[in-house]
């Protein structure tokens, strides 16, 4: 019976540890624009990973320093597992609104990109051309972004567009040098359009100077290093959707004509560490 007792008891602290692993990889996940909460949520996180620990220091104790019957012992071990299942339905939980939440935001963006016939479907196609990118990355240069939260901010990069008059959105021909002025404000807008939600606070950088160039002739003239490593991916899948997306302006080009232009100006306006990056990926992921 002893020995029952002992493996119940093993058991449920080996369950306990992988209990642990799992909250912190459950913490990470909230640190996106989705569901990252206020400092009281953030607070009861924590505190719930303390008694998690809490927990599994009890699990050692009676181990080594008690004599605990079979009934502590299952109490112990089904106690670890109710908090198992407790964590499997949160995840699933998180992941399922997670997902609504983007194609929500996907319908949106598309009622806002028909506003303008050159725009139909280019937030989007950036939004899924910038993952591409990303996941093609080594782990060294994207282990410090949140996917959710890039994701969000390619999607969402375009949002300010909103504020642009109509008569200069779908204006047929070239625009002024007055007019091309208030198309470069679209980056503001959308960041002024998203301050009333906090939790988008972390992506309004990436989408305020998603227009810089390496080379500094940007929007906002920031070069090199000074722009947000983010907002260098979304360019590149920025202007891969532009050049290769039919305007009434100019006819589409095809993805190898793409990649030749970027390829061209890698260094100047695009980083050019990520342009090589982005040359790899196959055809068909991108098409």
């Amino acid at each position: 019976m002893q020995i029952l007792i002992g493996l119940f008891i093993i058991a449920g602290a080996t369950l306990m540890v992988v209990n642990i692993i799992r909250y912190f990889k459950f913490i990470k996940s909230t640190q996106d624009v989705l569901s990252s909460g206020k400092p009281r949520d953030v607070f009861f996180t924590y505190l719930a990973l303390v008694l998690l620990i809490f927990f599994l220091l009890g699990y050692v104790f009676i181990a080594f320093f008690s004599k605990p019957d079979f009934v502590m012992a299952m109490v112990l071990f089904w106690g670890s597992v109710f908090v198992a299942i407790v964590l499997t339905l949160i995840f699933n939980v998180l992941a399922t609104a997670k997902e609504r939440s983007i194609d929500i935001a996907e319908v949106l963006i598309s009622v806002i990109d028909a506003r303008d016939p050159n725009l139909k479907g280019h937030s989007t196609q950036v939004q899924r051309v910038t993952m591409k990118l990303f996941n093609a990355l080594p782990n060294h240069m994207k282990k410090d972004i949140n996917e959710i939260s890039l994701e969000y901010a390619a999607l969402m990069h375009d949002v300010g567009k909103l504020g642009i008059p109509e008569a200069i959105l779908n204006k047929p021909g070239p625009l002024t040098p007055d007019e091309w002025d208030v198309m470069r404000t679209h980056p503001e807008l959308g960041v002024y359009l998203l301050k009333s939600l906090n939790s988008f606070d972390e992506i309004s950088d990436w989408i305020l100077y998603h227009h810089e160039r390496i080379d500094g002739n940007g929007y906002h003239k920031l070069k090199e290093e000074d722009i947000p490593f983010p907002s260098k991916i979304i360019a590149i899948a920025d202007t891969y959707s532009a050049i290769t997306m039919k305007r009434s302006y100019k006819d589409a080009r095809s993805h190898e004509e793409a990649l030749d232009i970027i390829k061209e100006v890698a260094g100047t306006q695009l980083d050019k560490t990520l342009v090589d990056i982005f040359l790899t990926i196959p055809k068909e992921e991108l098409v």
